[in-house]
């Protein structure tokens, strides 16, 4: 079975993003890479040709900033490189997303499970959404639980909105839902950790492609990223991916969690409640339909 990996990158050293950890990640379980890189100016291509890996396929890209709705540059910038797959099944990260070293057989397990049954679509990965540093991580209902990052290719899955997800597009404009078995290997993600001042550097870019003109105008500020803006954290005491040491060793700022500063809404907290007393995230948003194995 061949496993295709794909994911897309534009000035990774200019918004600290940890892609390098992220790709070397994915290599050991796929047997083509392909890596879309956005016209970037801070050697970010480079660097991803100095890694010398015959499974990298480089596709050059130039992002069109005026995609500026909802995100959508990114989930074309996603198909461009699902358009280049010629595996039996696509494997996907985002570039600040990062897989243990440990992670392959369990996932290799789970895709020859998934490939056997006509009525499953892709793998659901739990997600470790890392804020602030690398020491905390977010879990609320303002982030998503699971997330779909390995499908059957079959021409017809592109990614749903700014790229977050995937979908079937074969029969409704809109998409199906894939269906889909969880996994227990999770997926790292690192967007929200690293120096407040990046972090508000990149905010600011980012906001552009889902805002316009005159919202830029009055919500973007060059102060500092308040991490502490926040509902709630927890503290994360396990190993990081061996591909997250060196950056992680890096670390040049400091963050002390303050729960008092939280800023969760009323309604959140009921349901958080009921989250923690029985298990279940009610009233969740999920693209993708979970299906129950026997």
């Amino acid at each position: 079975m061949h496993i295709s990996g794909f994911t897309y990158i534009r000035n990774g050293f200019k918004f600290g993003y940890p892609f390098l950890a992220s790709i070397n990640s994915m290599l050991p379980i796929v047997d083509e890479l392909i890596v879309v890189v956005g016209d970037s100016n801070d050697g970010t291509r480079e660097a991803i040709v100095n890694l010398k890996n015959l499974k990298i396929k480089i596709v050059d890209s130039v992002w069109d900033e005026n995609l500026r709705k909802n995100g959508k540059i990114f989930a074309q910038q996603s198909d461009i490189g699902l358009n280049q797959v010629s595996g039996d099944w696509a494997f996907h990260l985002q570039i600040d997303e990062v897989l243990h070293e440990n992670a392959g057989e369990i996932i290799f397990k789970a895709i020859r499970k998934a490939d056997s049954n006509k009525n499953i679509d892709g793998l659901l990965f739990p997600f470790l959404h890392f804020w602030g540093d690398y020491n905390h991580i977010r879990n609320t209902r303002r982030t998503h639980q699971y997330e779909i990052r390995a499908f059957k290719n079959t021409g017809d899955i592109r990614a749903y909105k700014d790229s977050q997800g995937f979908r079937d597009f074969s029969k409704k404009p809109r998409g199906e839902k894939l269906r889909v078995i969880k996994t227990d290997t999770p997926i790292y993600h690192y967007s929200y950790a690293r120096h407040p001042q990046l972090m508000k550097k990149k905010d600011n870019y980012f906001h552009r492609f889902w805002h316009n003109d005159s919202w830029l105008k009055e919500n973007i500020n060059e102060s500092e990223f308040n991490y502490n803006e926040v509902d709630k954290l927890e503290v994360f005491t396990e190993e990081h991916p061996v591909f997250m040491t060196e950056i992680i060793k890096r670390k040049d700022w400091d963050f002390r969690y303050d729960p008092s500063q939280s800023n969760m809404k009323f309604k959140d907290r009921i349901l958080n409640g009921v989250e923690k007393a029985t298990g279940k995230r009610l009233f969740e948003y999920r693209n993708y339909r979970l299906v129950n194995e026997k």
